[in-house]
């Protein structure tokens, strides 16, 4: 078990996704040590890439050298998404914490095997919801709500607009690989990209369980590829608020980013408006907040604050507890996003099931 004096030990297993990025860099910089690299198609830009950056990590054809390793503390990984959970239950039975890209699992068969490994071998199993964990304007929001600034939250609306073209999220390869136009394995648009806004309803609501309403895929601009999912929508409620999701991947290019993700939290006695990545013909950078309260209008530049998820996953391994993110919580978020995505509705040219 790692201690104060003795840095948390690390490898990252499964490199197809250029999250793993930040996941690895925040790790690092809280002082976690890097020790070790794999993934199943080492010709992958994102592979390639990491390689590149992390050169001093070993790198190993074969990844249960590095899950079976006792004396790594911590697993990480951002594999195609049907790879993820399989990795963490591995992981685990070998007495490994894990710390793995959303969404973490894609399927029922998958989460509850999650949900054993986690039981049985007494790790942890956090999913970096990075929309909330790496994004300071959402930290932010939180700190005010729970300051009580806009009242009791009604609800939220969540949008999550990608751009399928964008370089950043494959590390400049030359397009998107054949994985992310199977919804087998990647899970489907709602498990996928929308598992962010679920995380973020249910923390700034405090509710501890969820119930999808209604939900919908469609592919209405990709009839070459009819697997895809290129649109997703979801309805939600608790006992005493409602949320509302929109995710898609139709951020037009002239868009000086991947996405203008947005959320929207309503009080009772005010509100919160974030442009997390852009502010379109108006402040210049990331992380704009804004405020609407009985007191008039604010505007607040997050861009300066920090985060917790990465000091606080390292802290859970050294003191087995789970403040980055309630374990509860995060088996939660699946749920949800895996009940929306089996339940919903198709629409344009997506076959019909």
């Amino acid at each position: 078990m790692p201690t104060s004096q003795k840095p948390v030990r690390f490898a990252a297993v499964g490199l197809d996704h250029a999250h793993i990025f930040g996941q690895v860099n925040g790790l690092i910089a809280q002082g976690a040590e890097l020790v070790g690299l794999s993934s199943s198609d080492p010709g992958a830009a994102v592979t390639v890439k990491a390689r590149e950056t992390w050169s001093e990590a070993a790198w190993h054809d074969d990844a249960s050298e590095l899950l079976h390793d006792p004396s790594i503390d911590l697993i990480v990984t951002a594999a195609v998404p049907d790879e993820r959970g399989p990795i963490a239950v591995e992981a685990m039975a070998h007495g490994k914490d894990v710390v793995t890209d959303k969404p973490g699992c894609i399927s029922f068969e998958q989460l509850d095997a999650v949900k054993e490994a986690v039981a049985t071998s007494g790790r942890f199993w956090s999913v970096t919801f990075s929309e909330r964990f790496e994004v300071p304007c959402v930290a932010k929001a939180g700190e005010l709500i729970r300051e009580g600034r806009i009242g009791k939250v009604v609800q939220t609306l969540g949008l999550g607009p990608h751009r399928e073209g964008d370089k950043a999220h494959v590390a400049g390869g030359e397009g998107r690989p054949d994985w992310f136009y199977d919804p087998a394995r990647y899970g489907g648009i709602i498990t996928d990209i929308a598992s962010h806004q679920f995380d973020q309803f249910l923390w700034f609501t405090g509710a501890s369980t969820g119930e999808v309403v209604s939900s919908t895929v469609g592919n209405f601009g990709h009839p070459e590829t009819p697997q895809f999912q290129d649109f997703g929508e979801v309805t939600l409620r608790t006992e005493d608020a409602q949320g509302y999701v929109r995710v898609d991947w139709f951020t037009p290019q002239g868009l000086p980013t991947w996405g203008d993700g947005r959320l929207v939290i309503l009080g009772t006695k005010g509100y919160i408006e974030l442009r997390k990545y852009v502010d379109i013909e108006g402040r210049e950078g990331t992380n704009h907040l804004f405020v609407a309260d009985d007191n008039g209008t604010e505007y607040i530049d997050c861009s300066e604050a920090t985060g917790t998820y990465y000091p606080a996953i390292l802290a859970d391994v050294r003191d087995r507890t789970t403040t980055a993110a309630p374990q509860e919580h995060t088996f939660e978020v699946m749920r949800l996003a895996l009940t929306a995505q089996a339940q919903a509705e198709r629409r344009g040219f997506l076959p019909q099931q």
